[in-house]
This record gives C-alpha cells, sequence and structure tokens, in this order.
C-alpha cells in the first residue's frame, strides 16, 4: 500500500472536521473512529488544496462559541467544500450552512443551552414526529430556512433542528455527546446514508500497519532513537512499537529518576522495562530537577522548567552516544489539542511537557509516531504489542510528575508527604478492586494549612485532595462516585499515617469546567 492511500485514506473512507472553536470537536472525529472510520481535525481554515488531496468521505464543520452574524467570527466559503465532498454541519457549522445558502440567521436574546428535546418531520432515526433528547449550545437561530432545504425536525418551540439537502445535513445540536440520544447513530446516518460509506476501514490492523509505515517512512532502519520513557502507558507503547518496527539496536531507551516520581516507581518500572527486553537506561535527575524547581510555585514554569531539563539530560546522554538523531516521545492528540492554540478562536489550556513545554531549540528531530491517537487506540495498539496489563492499564501519569500535583512550593519534605497519601489512596483502590474502574485517580497536596485534632493536641497542617476520574480519552472527564466508607477508609489511614496532614477532601469537579490535573 502506497503512502499516500495510508496517509490520506483515499479509498474515502475517512471524514474531516474543520473546528470552529467548539469544546466538543475532537468527540466527533472520536465518534467516527469508533464507528471504523478514520477521521481527523484540522482548523476552519484548513486550505481547499489540503483539503482536495486529502479526498475525504465528507466533511464536518464543527460548532464554536461565535456567531455567524459576528464580523469576526470563523469563517469561510462553504460551497468549494462541497464539491469536494458531502458536507454536516453542527451548531455553528449548522447557522453557517444556512447563512451561505440563503436562509436567515437571527440573534435572540435567550441562548439555548443544555438538555432539549426535538421532534421528527421525517424519521431518520425515529418516527415521525417522534420526542428526542439533545443537547443544545447555541444563541442565534434559524428564521428563515434556505431554499431546497428540508426541515427534518424542529424544537418545540417550532425552530429548525435538523436540515436536509442533497449531500448536506445540518443539526442545530450536538450528535457527539453522550447527552444526545442517538447521537451516534446520526453520525452513522451521515456517513451511510449522505456520503454512501458503509464500512470503514480504521482497524486495528490498520492502525498498527499505518503507524509501522509512517514510523519506516519517517526513520531508517539504520538511524538511532532516543526514546523518552516516562513510566506511562504512551511512552511505553511507543518504545515496544518502534523496538518491533525497527529492532532494538538503534533505540536508546532513557528512562529518568527525576525525583518527582510516585511511591518505589523508579526501581518498578525500570524492572518492567527491562522484562520487556527493551534497550533501556535509567540516569538519576533528581538533584537537578529538584534544585531547578526550587522555590518555583507557578504551574507553567514547572512544567516549562521540567521539560528544559528532561532536554538537558537527553543531550547530555547525546553527547555520549553521537549516533543518535532522533527523540522520540508518546504525545497523543490531547497533549497536542491541549498544549497548542491552532483551531478557531479557541486558547492553549496547558503545556504539556512533551509538546509545548518543550524549549524551543531542541537538538534533536523529534518523532511522535502516537500523536494522533487517542489514550484507547494506544491501548488497544499496546495489546496488539503484547505489553503486560499492569503497564497498560496503569492510569496516566504526567510527565512533570508530583511537581504539578503540589500546588506551591516542591521541597522533598513535601514530596514525601504526597507519595506516601498517593501509595495509601492507590493501595485502597487496588484493595476494594475500584482501580480498573477509574481512568485517573491521585493525590494532589495543597499549599494551605488547616486546625486539626490529633492525638489530643491541636495541629496546623497540610491538605490533601484526592481525585478519581472517569473518562473514555481525557478530553472530557467525571468525577467517580465513591462509597463514603471508602474515603472514610482512606481519610483515616492517610491523616494517620502521613505526619504532617491533618485533613483530606475529595474533588467532586468534571471536566469542563475544571481539568483533570490540578496544574
Amino acid at each position: 500500500m502506497n503512502k499516500d492511500s495510508l496517509l490520506t485514506q483515499s479509498d474515502s473512507s475517512g471524514f474531516l472536521i474543520l473546528d470552529f472553536g467548539s469544546q466538543y470537536t475532537w468527540l466527533i472525529a472520536r465518534c467516527f473512529r469508533e464507528m471504523g472510520f478514520f477521521s481527523q481535525v484540522k482548523s476552519f481554515d484548513f486550505s481547499l488544496e489540503k483539503i482536495q488531496k486529502l479526498k475525504p468521505a465528507g466533511i464536518i464543520l464543527s460548532g464554536g462559541p461565535a456567531s455567524v452574524l459576528s464580523q469576526d467570527s470563523p469563517k469561510r466559503d462553504l460551497k468549494p467544500l462541497l464539491e469536494v465532498a458531502p458536507l454536516m454541519g453542527v451548531c455553528y457549522g449548522f447557522q453557517l450552512i444556512c447563512h451561505q445558502w440563503g436562509g436567515k440567521v437571527t440573534a435572540s436574546d435567550r441562548r439555548t443551552y443544555g438538555s432539549s428535546v426535538i421532534h421528527w418531520n421525517k424519521g431518520i432515526i425515529k418516527e415521525n414526529n417522534a420526542p428526542q433528547k439533545v443537547w443544545m449550545s447555541h444563541g442565534d437561530f434559524i428564521s428563515e430556512v434556505p431554499k431546497g432545504f428540508s426541515v427534518l425536525a424542529e424544537t418545540e418551540r417550532k425552530i429548525p433542528a435538523v436540515l436536509g439537502s442533497k449531500n448536506i445535513f445540518a443539526l442545530q445540536f450536538h450528535p457527539e455527546v453522550s447527552h444526545t440520544e442517538n447521537g451516534k447513530a446520526l453520525l452513522s446516518y451521515f456517513a451511510e446514508k449522505v456520503c454512501g460509506v458503509k464500512t470503514g476501514k480504521w482497524t486495528e490492523n490498520f492502525m498498527l500497519s499505518l503507524l509501522e509505515f509512517q514510523v519506516k517512512d519517517r526513520v531508517k532502519s539504520s538511524d538511532h532513537i532516543l526514546c523518552a520513557l516516562s513510566g506511562g502507558v504512551d511512552s511505553t507503547v511507543m518504545a515496544c512499537l518502534l523496538t518491533k518496527v525497527l529492532g532494538s539496536t538503534p533505540i536508546h531507551c532513557v528512562f529518568v529518576d527525576t525525583g518527582l516520581l510516585r511511591e518505589n516507581e523508579y526501581q518498578e518500572v525500570l524492572t518492567e522495562y527491562n522484562n520487556l527486553n527493551l534497550n533501556v537506561k535509567g540516569i538519576d535527575g533528581k538533584e537537578k530537577f529538584l534544585t531547578a524547581l526550587k522555590g518555583v510555585t507557578d504551574p507553567e514554569k514547572k512544567r516549562k522548567i521540567v521539560g528544559k531539563i528532561f532536554i538537558d539530560i537527553f543531550q547530555e546522554y547525546k553527547n555520549q552516544n553521537p549516533e543518535i538523531k532522533y527523540l522520540a516521545q508518546g504525545t497523543l492528540y490531547p497533549d497536542v489539542i491541549e498544549s497548542l492554540s491552532f483551531k478557531g478562536p479557541s486558547s492553549t489550556i496547558k503545556s504539556h511537557h512533551n509538546v509545548g513545554g518543550l524549549p524551543k531549540d531542541v537538538p534533536f528531530q523529534l518523532v511522535e509516531p502516537l500523536r494522533f491517537l487517542f489514550k484507547d487506540e494506544v491501548r488497544i495498539l499496546g495489546e496488539r504489542l503484547k505489553v503486560p496489563p499492569q503497564l497498560l492499564y496503569r492510569h496516566p501519569f504526567p510527565g512533570p510528575g508530583l511537581a504539578v500535583r503540589i500546588c506551591g512550593e516542591i521541597t522533598e519534605e513535601r514530596l514525601q508527604k504526597l507519595r506516601q497519601a498517593d501509595a495509601i489512596f492507590i493501595e485502597e483502590l487496588h484493595k476494594g478492586n475500584l482501580y480498573s474502574q477509574i481512568w485517573q485517580a491521585f493525590a494532589v497536596l495543597l499549599p494551605v494549612k488547616s486546625v486539626g485534632v490529633q492525638g489530643d493536641q491541636r495541629t496546623y497542617n497540610e491538605v490533601i485532595v484526592l481525585r478519581a476520574i472517569t473518562s473514555t480519552d481525557g478530553m472530557t472527564a467525571d468525577w467517580f462516585s465513591f462509597p463514603s466508607h471508602f474515603l472514610h477508609t482512606v481519610s483515616d489511614r492517610i491523616t494517620n499515617e502521613v505526619q504532617g496532614i491533618n485533613r483530606v477532601t475529595y474533588d467532586i469537579t468534571s471536566k469542563p469546567p475544571g481539568t483533570i490535573e490540578w496544574l
């Protein structure tokens, strides 16, 4: 199979999502991939020439916070896109289609946000006039339908909610979120009925073949690669993939003890890597990281410092092994999304150490074979590569480690408190058979103290926050609902066993509005 057919999906089974700034855009890509259709997200102004080369089966125009009536809202001419592939509009995309095809978009002082009900005029996935729960997020509405469009569904106020025309399908709500009933069925309708694509090729075998091809196309079998290992799922799978494709000889796996790892993590993970027959070297970098972080409290500065020290250590290793040309990292799609503001009017959420956290001048060429995969896809890949479950299903751990789980100044004393509290939390999760039900669980140390009573004495000690969330890909998340007796047990253990902690709280914030990590 040649390069173009692999990378551009020229068999016309892939979908392109043009992002106009919605926080849900990435869920559209996930949904299509779950249905077996390759999908990728590009900025709303992605060039027509490049779109033509991709040859997508369909083009989706995402939602966004702007109004099509505003002069500075993101816009592009949609009619040339329709000559490439059928169009689907979601929320803002819905209104942009109506606006450009001669309909009337009207501003409203009543914003519709949250759960709503629509009624179908034509049975697509529901019987005629059957109600359906959907998730709305818009202020403007369609007051005049463009000529040639049929109103397929309406809101309870008789406002158009779904429009259809030849090669166009437009929705005034978000089908990609779980709050919309039968949302995936609507995406499937667009793929099968509007675009004429019944089966996709985004399978486990295809994904592995694609990644192997990309690696071989990017590097020669004789090129040496420094593979940065963190102990997490992403870098582990990446190292196994590169070793499978290129062999162990040119792969130099480096696992750094930053002093910011969890309890006993460095030696335990290093042992696991040796058992995987990876060509791995452990490096003690504790003093460098902790010295550079001394007195630093700003979270972005912490991330930037960690990124720079990593590169310094890798440069030292490269000086000893001058044949190394590339630096490989386990960067994923969510890392790229949250670190870079390239999509419509959105903004950077935070810098990840392996994306926005790297210094500008990196003395390597970067190799990031997992850059456009979601976490669940990486785990599927890991299963195919025979990565053991204890590594493959570990909870995600940030590259900057405990530096972004300590709010305020980082000291060895505070690190030890956090390690002990975190270890107790994770130990109790395993005891209660809860670990596998949770996407990510960890403890956070706060920069505040509270009054307590311990051993019949007044104390004035620090506070631990417990965080446990459920998610599919880390882009959205909800907090895990523990039985009260579990939290009671963990709190008792931490306040009794960790010196200097006298209060434990549980974080019940979803993402959005919060992020998974505190910093």
